[in-house]
């Protein structure tokens, strides 16, 4: 299946707290939006790998995805290596998109700035004709996408461009929710995290309200750029 963008995410939920706006977004006009988890967050605090991926599941059907799925790598052990890099090239190119999103270029937990420079060298190599992969028994043709764009999660950084999501923020706050194991809950038995915090989800909702703002938007989403974006004409711009 051809997508026409291409998520990728260190950890289930790192895409539904970066850029669950955006891809709702483009599922709704009409766009085949896929996530490709690297790991399945065995590492975090709370829940398990089996409890993530069925969250994963979930997550998948609000946002209306056209795939998901997790290349199991190790969370936080992975690499930005031959072996890894290999691993995604064959699922580029496998789903041949047009744009990728990928983690933030740095942030707070080290896989997020990992899976940052793992995505960008692995879109790169893809289009390497030279460098052989297969599929189901099938040679591979080499792909490159169009674009990478990064999303930006815990740390600030300043967002190159901002997307307006106000009108897909309950679907973005739904697909964060359906990881019920990972945020708060006061009956809940789990150890305390980082992100279980009662001020954790409110975090995310005046980061949305802070970057909506610096574009007369309720909620806006942003991210940073690989090169710069080019435009053939001004009344493109919001």
């Amino acid at each position: 299946m051809k997508l026409d963008i291409l998520v990728l995410a260190a950890h289930p939920d790192d895409a539904e707290l970066g850029c669950s706006g955006t891809i709702a977004a483009h599922v709704a006009k009409g766009h085949k939006v896929g996530i490709v988890d690297l790991t399945q967050g065995e590492m975090g605090t709370r829940g398990t790998p089996e409890l993530r991926l069925k969250e994963s599941e979930d997550a998948a059907k609000i946002l209306g995805l056209s795939a998901r799925e997790n290349m199991g790598f190790r969370d936080i052990y992975f690499k930005d290596d031959e072996v890894h890099q290999k691993e995604l090239i064959r699922v580029i190119r496998k789903y041949q998109p047009d744009i990728v999103l990928a983690n933030a270029v740095s942030d707070r937990h080290p896989d997020h700035g990992k899976g940052s420079s793992l995505a960008t060298n692995a879109c790169f190599m893809s289009g390497l004709r030279k460098i052989e992969t297969v599929e189901a028994g099938i040679a591979q043709e080499p792909w490159r996408p169009k674009f990478v764009y990064h999303y930006i999660q815990n740390n600030y950084i300043k967002p190159d461009f901002i997307f307006d999501i106000s009108a897909f923020w309950d679907i973005k706050v739904a697909s964060i929710m359906a990881f019920k194991s990972q945020f708060y809950d006061p009956f809940s038995e789990e150890p305390s995290s980082f992100i279980s915090s009662p001020d954790f989800l409110p975090f995310i909702e005046s980061r949305a309200r802070e970057f909506g703002h610096r574009i007369m938007a309720k909620y806006g989403e942003g991210f940073t750029v690989e090169r710069f974006i080019g435009i053939d004409d001004l009344f493109d711009l919001k």
